[in-house]
């Protein structure tokens, strides 16, 4: 699943949110890069991913 994140503006914001997406048990994070993130996991992994992303301040949307 790709989710696009608004709010992520340098290396620090793709290293936030990266810590965050470690902290889903059984996520697999395949790609972090400014905007967006690529993630593989279940439905509940999928929708704890874009909680843990808001935690950390920013607004996650999955991309079409």
């Amino acid at each position: 699943m790709t989710i696009a994140i608004a709010g992520m503006h340098s290396e620090a914001c793709e290293k936030r949110v990266r810590m965050a997406l470690q902290s889903v048990a059984g996520l697999q994070v395949r790609e972090v890069r400014l905007g967006s993130v690529v993630v593989d996991g279940d439905a509940e992994q999928e929708a704890a991913a874009l909680k843990a992303i808001e935690r950390a301040g920013y607004q996650p949307h999955i991309a079409a």
